[in-house]
Parts: C-alpha cells; structure tokens; sequence
C-alpha cells in the first residue's frame, strides 16, 4: 500500500485513535515553538491540521503541504482561518512556493516516509529567509531500531506504514551541508517511560547566509 493510500485510509481516525506520537508531536511543537517569533510558515505533512490551529495563533501565513488529499479534507473541515491554506503535494519534488520568503517551516513525523530527506533540506534552505528557522520533530531512530513504525488499527487488522530510518548523523550532515545552525536538540520521551528509549527528536535549525558545500 502506498504512503498516500495509507493515510487516506487513516484520515478519518487519526485525530482520536489513541497515539502516543502524535499527542507527544503536539507538545514537543508547542512548547519549542512557543520561543520562536514567525509569521509566515511552511507546514511540510500538516495532514488533519492537528498543528495548524496553534501556528495560527502566531502567524499570518500557514501553508499547509500534504501527500493525503483526505487528511487535508479534514484539516479544512476543522481550519476555517483564511491565514491558512491547504495544498496537495509530493514533497519529492520541486515545492512551488516562494523561495527567501518564510520564517518557519515545520516538518511533523514525515521524513520516516521519505528515503532521500537530503532533498527536503535543500527545498527547505530556498524557501526560508536568511534567520528562517526549520523545526523537525520525527520518530527517533532509537525507537526505529527497536522495530517502532507508524501504524494504525482497521477492521482488517493492524495497518504498518513504509518507513525509512534515519540516523542522527545524517539530521545533522544534512543541516550542515546546506548551511543550517543548529539551535536547539531534544529528545522526547513517553510520560511514563522517562529512562527509556525517546520517542522523537526534536531539532530546531536557523538558516543561515553560508552554505557547506
């Protein structure tokens, strides 16, 4: 099953099955963001606009990027804001937005589906403005190693998605070649489960004039 069939098949539980990541993606974005100043975002993988209400409180500009023309469906269902607006596309290719135009772009739990992020980096370096900052927040690869994957439950059974993992040390080579300063690593961690393996990284980057070629 594809990524995009996957999540067109999981939009009309994904916002109350129960989901430990999810609900931890949410605070981690809450509370990193809370100290940034933005205006304008990018939000790479809105899918229901579970984030998109909090970045409104903030910005005057949300883009909304999806692969899953039924997640976003629900996300215009429940974001009637028009400071927002919800776009179906392949983040593999070419974004068609404004380049040197953004203050933040957000990419929740979505490079575990893409095999090539070197890409995603670079797109996200033309989009932002000089000071820009790129906040990631995905499943850590701890908890891939360990056998952890985006799923969700059907009448047919358990649904496993196509993952790809990626290693701390390719987050960090990525932001370095094209030019991103690291401002803040977190790790996150299940309420209960504190001295355990984290669920997702948190990694907020600021672009900056050089580029590491």
């Amino acid at each position: 099953m594809t990524i995009e069939k996957a999540y067109n098949n999981w939009a009309g539980q994904y916002d109350t099955n129960m989901n430990k990541t999810r609900d931890l993606d949410a605070k981690s974005t809450f509370e990193t963001l809370k100290g940034i100043d933005f205006l304008k975002v990018i939000e790479l993988g809105c899918g229901t606009g579970k984030n998109t209400a909090y970045l409104l409180q903030k910005a005057d500009k949300v883009i909304g990027l999806d692969f899953s023309q039924k997640m976003l469906d629900k996300a215009r269902s429940k974001i009637k804001d028009k400071r927002a607006e919800f776009i179906k596309a392949d983040l593999t290719i070419q974004w068609n937005i404004e380049d040197d135009y953004w203050d933040l772009i957000t990419c929740s739990l979505v490079l575990e589906h893409i095999e090539n992020i070197s890409f995603i980096f670079d797109q996200a370096r033309k989009k932002l403005k000089i000071g820009g900052h790129f906040f990631i927040s995905e499943l850590h690869p701890f908890k891939q190693y360990s056998g952890s994957k985006a799923k969700f439950e059907t009448e047919n059974g358990t649904q496993e998605l196509e993952t790809y993992t990626h290693h701390l040390s390719e987050y960090m080579n990525h932001a370095n070649k094209y030019g991103f300063e690291l401002i803040e690593f977190k790790e996150w961690f299940d309420e209960e489960n504190q001295r355990g393996i984290p669920r997702l990284i948190g990694i907020v980057l600021r672009k900056s004039i050089m580029v590491n070629n």
